[in-house]
Order: C-alpha cells, then structure tokens, then sequence
C-alpha cells in the first residue's frame, strides 16, 4: 500500500522574546503564577511586519531543503493557520507563489490549535488515494494578533511560530513496521464553542475580534479528549502505549501534557515539551515541538512518533508516524 512519508521538517520562530517578566509589566500577574499554572516562561511575537505567511515561508524553505526538494516538486500545500494574512484568499496561495510553485494546489484549513493534525491528515489522504506523490504541510499561526493584552487568563498563553514537514509517497507492507504515516483520527464537538472561541469575524461583527477562554473547561476536557485520540490511534494500529517512542502533544499547557501522558501511560522522558519556550502556538505547536526532538536527534529512523492536538471547537485529533 502506498504510505506518506516524512522527508522532511523545518521550524521558524520570531526573534522577539516576550518573557513572563515582560507579561508582568501588562497585566496583574508574575512570573511564579504563570510557571505554577501552565509552564510557560516565554514566547515568541513576531514583528510588525511579519505576517504569517512570512513565518510559513521560512518553515516550508527548511523543510523542503531538509527533504532535498525544490518547490517544483511539490503536487499540494495543506496549510493549518487560525491567523490568515487575509480574510481570503488563503495564506497557503501566498506560500506557493512566493516558493515559485506554478502547479497543483494550495489551500488553508482551520481547526484551530488541531489545524497541524488535520492538515496531515488531509495531505496523507492525498497521498494515499493516488492524487498527490509530495505534499507540503504547514502549521503557521500568529496568535499575538488575536490577544486582549488585558486579559491575564489568555494574553500569558500564547505565542507566534511556524513549522511544516514534506510527506512523499512510498510502497509499505499495510503492518506497522512500514515508514510513514501509520493513521490518523479526527474529531470535534461544536457544541463546546465557548469554551474557546474569538468574539468577531468577518461574517458576525466585520471585526477580527480577541480570543476569549474559559480554562477550567478547556482544561477538563482537554486530557478526557486528547486521551481518547491518543489510545483510538494505539489501538487502531495494533500497539500498545509502551510501544510510543516519543509524545509529540500540543504545547498548550505543561499540566494537561502531564496529564494526558499519565492517563494513557506514557513515559514522562518520552514526552517532547517545548512548552516553556514556546508557549501554545496554536497550530504551529506540534510541528514546531516535532521538528526540535528530529534536530536534536531524540527521535530517529523507524521510531514510532504519536502526534496530538486539541483545540476551540472543540477539535481534537491524533496521529502516529513510523519516522
């Protein structure tokens, strides 16, 4: 059977370093109440004239030279971003021309802090059903734009990144000891909207609106739906938690990482966290996370790598790659 496999990974972040220290000086809080509730130390903002698609370029460049590939060889962008350059067209058209891709297809999908999930689940089916031999995946979000900078529940959250892999097809065997994307599951719960949304839009209020969250009930559901996705992915494939290699999870909070990871027993040093440096970069947060561990060689050739990811919605999702 025809597999998608990962060829090739890239991460950008902003330059501009926004610390808890920094975040103290705005609003009520302190550097100890944001580490003790949620990780976070710092995060990246990116700059007034960065856009997103400015971070995705940087992303899909590494990536594709990480893969040996010039954009000439790429058949389909999937693109996960919650923060477009623009109401329409989608930011991924902007990345195939600034790339210099004159062919295939590019397009956006929204799913908020799962947008990187779905969107590899989009580019493994292309692939899978023959429409698609490279796909180009990005999640790319700037979440800095969206945040009441009043508002100490959600503005010490979040940060701004982009990350992108390159999936190629190849024949595998249909068992798990095949390279590539194994599965991939998705799911949401529209009747959990406010619980996580942003008040405006283009279509209710003409504004872009601010995120606004209730954390408790993200939170309670958060590890209930992320475990779920995770032992559904496990189960589907034959395996059993020990088996995982390495935890690539949303970075969206330490505690539901911690959480997740005891609930479906996984080994802690197995989790990949980049939460503390990062903060919750929406859908630039598993690939981000993922690109770091295959830098630093944590995770290695045949592994085993589960990915998740929850978001507003709800969405939720998972995904396990032979690396």
């Amino acid at each position: 059977m025809i597999r998608s496999v990962v060829t090739g990974w890239g991460d950008y972040l902003p330059k501009r370093v926004m610390t808890n220290g920094d975040l103290a000086k705005l609003v009520d809080t302190t550097d100890e109440w944001i580490i003790a509730r949620t990780g976070i130390r710092e995060r990246r903002i990116a700059g007034d004239d960065e856009r997103t698609s400015d971070l995705a370029l940087k992303a899909a460049e590494a990536a594709l030279s990480k893969a040996g590939r010039k954009a000439v060889d790429i058949d389909l962008i999937v693109m996960a971003t919650t923060t477009p350059d623009e109401t329409f067209p989608a930011t991924a058209t902007a990345i195939q021309h600034r790339l210099g891709m004159t062919r295939g297809a590019a397009f956006d999908v929204q799913a908020v802090c799962s947008g990187f999930i779905y969107a590899l689940a989009v580019g493994d089916n292309f692939i899978r059903c023959g429409q698609a031999g490279r796909v180009l995946v990005i999640g790319a979000d700037t979440m800095s734009r969206l945040l009441d900078w009043s508002d100490r529940g959600t503005c010490v959250l979040f940060g701004d990144g982009a990350g992108a892999i390159v999936l190629e097809a190849a024949q595998g065997q249909g068992n798990v000891t095949d390279r590539g994307v194994l599965s991939t599951h998705l799911y949401s719960d529209g009747r959990r909207h406010d619980a996580l949304y942003v008040d405006g839009g283009p279509g209710s209020t003409r504004t872009t609106g601010f995120l606004r969250m209730l954390g408790r009930e993200v939170f309670r559901h958060a590890v209930t739906n992320i475990s779920q996705a995770i032992e559904d992915a496990v189960a589907a494939n034959g395996l059993e938690a020990s088996d995982i290699d390495w935890f690539v999870p949303h970075q969206a909070n330490q505690r539901i990482l911690d959480g997740t990871a005891e609930r479906v027993g996984i080994d802690p040093s197995r989790v990949v966290s980049t939460v503390a440096r990062h903060g919750n970069t929406s859908a630039a947060s598993v690939p981000l996370a993922l690109c770091e561990a295959a830098n630093d060689g944590r995770i290695q050739k045949g592994q085993l790598v589960l990915l998740e990811a929850m978001g507003g919605g709800f969405t939720w999702g998972s995904a396990l790659i032979r690396w």
